[in-house]
């Protein structure tokens, strides 16, 4: 079986549109299509059919599509390691919606120039999604919080910067205790189901805080653009800027550490693309280093391929 064949299948089922699979794959439209075809008549089945604009796996093609992706990484994971860890093909990085803003463009305006023949792809979840992503191998790494469980052998975690819990106020607001912040405003919740905001959740139950809460949500930028109109205060990471424009509002640091939110990377220890990993970490603690607001952490990076200590990360228990 070829596996450009089997690559063109996949890229079709995943973009629903043998347009766009051929643009993302330098092909005609026309090559796309012959080569599902010679891969449905080598398998003799229909692969995929027309759905209206798109195109969808048929029932046998969808049954086929997680193996056939556990086949191509298999493949590209054969050719990494036959390459010696020579970074080159894809590397799917995973990462939360304030680190996608505020961290992760400085870390590639670095790293993609550095290494020319990799084809960065970028995807945005929670960080209770990306550690599933990572642990399926759906993705190489991702920038995620440190989870409050431990994590499997199978995983390395590396701590990159620590944010404060923070209070925030609409401009106008001058009180800055928070038991009596709370008591005077509506209290707009970040949404307990995020990993972030489960601190924010035990930092008021700990200390026996009972807001009266007018709204919960999993957006930092909507919830900062609500107190800045008024509607409420509330207790959130300082995540890296850039924040919403036009924001008037107040910050209050917390100054307990153990509601500190931590901010790291997470991989597969056996990862074939480790130099590749390595060379992110190296730039993702520069950036950690130059941002306001957090604290980076240094460390180190166990190579799982050589065996050898790099130079960018701590691992965290």
């Amino acid at each position: 079986m070829d596996t450009h064949f089997l690559e063109s299948f996949v890229t079709v089922a995943e973009l629903g549109s043998i347009a766009e699979a051929a643009r993302k794959l330098g092909l005609t439209a026309s090559a796309v299509s012959q080569r599902i075809r010679a891969l449905e008549q080598e398998m003799n089945i229909a692969l995929v059919v027309r759905s209206g604009r798109t195109v969808v796996p048929t029932p046998p093609g969808a049954a086929l599509l997680p193996e056939a992706k556990k086949a191509l990484l298999a493949i590209n994971n054969l050719r990494l390691l036959a390459a010696d860890g020579a970074a080159w093909g894809e590397f799917k990085i995973g990462v939360f919606t304030s680190a996608l803003t505020g961290l992760l463009p400085q870390i590639l305006e670095k790293l993609v120039p550095e290494l020319p023949t990799v084809d960065f792809r970028i995807l945005r979840a929670a960080s209770v999604e990306l550690y599933a992503q990572v642990l399926e191998g759906r993705v190489d790494a991702a920038i995620v919080l440190n989870p409050s469980f431990v994590l499997p052998k199978s995983l390395e975690w590396c701590q990159l910067r620590k944010e404060p819990l923070i209070a925030i106020t609409p401009a106008d607001v001058t009180e800055t205790d928070i038991g009596q912040l709370l008591a005077d405003h509506k209290f707009i919740r970040y949404d307990r189901n995020n990993w972030g905001g489960r601190l924010a959740s035990r930092y008021l139950d700990d200390r026996g805080l009972k807001p009266r809460e007018r709204l919960e949500l999993d957006s930092l930028e909507a919830i900062t653009i609500m107190v800045s109109r008024g509607l409420g205060v509330s207790i959130i990471p300082d995540w890296p800027p850039p924040w919403p424009e036009g924001v008037r509002l107040n910050k209050i640091v917390l100054d307990d550490r153990d509601y500190a939110r931590d901010l790291g990377l997470l991989w597969p220890r056996a990862s074939p693309k480790i130099v590749i990993i390595d060379a992110f970490l190296k730039h993702a603690r520069a950036a950690c280093a130059a941002l306001q607001g957090g604290e980076p952490l240094p460390g180190h990076l166990r190579d799982a391929v050589r065996g050898r200590r790099a130079r960018s990360c701590v691992e965290v228990p």
